[in-house]
């Protein structure tokens, strides 16, 4: 009844740029912090960027200066723009919402720690 839908992954050369958006679906009545989490082969899924409802907004180190989250709280929707992309930052990106608010048939439901599909990005040196 709720889905997070990643788009905009793909393959590009060291140095160039993509654009990740996330967007919600179903009958949402609110999300509080939406982010960015990226998981490589072999390793453990790790934080890339998080926003709130009031635009507060968390980077990792590796990322700051090169990708910037933002968010659409009319559409539900957060993006990651990233800019001067590393072989490093090769990985599956993976959109999350930590608590959101949904009608469920007559009824408030609420999903924590809520999940999209993914997305591969893929940077070639």
């Amino acid at each position: 009844q709720v889905q997070l839908v990643e788009s905009g992954g793909g393959l590009v050369q060291a140095g160039g740029s993509l654009r990740l958006s996330c967007a919600a679906s179903g009958r949402i009545l609110s999300i509080n912090a939406m982010g960015w989490y990226r998981q490589a082969p072999g390793k453990q899924r790790e934080l890339v960027a998080t926003i709130t409802s009031d635009g507060s907004i968390n980077y990792a180190g590796s990322v700051k200066g090169r990708f910037t989250i933002s968010r659409d709280n009319t559409k539900k929707t957060v993006y990651l723009q990233m800019n001067s992309l590393k072989p490093e930052d090769t990985a599956v990106y993976y959109c999350n919402a930590d608590h959101i608010t949904y009608y469920s048939g007559t009824y408030y439901r609420e999903e924590y720690d809520f999940w999209g599909q993914g997305t591969q990005v893929t940077v070639s040196s």
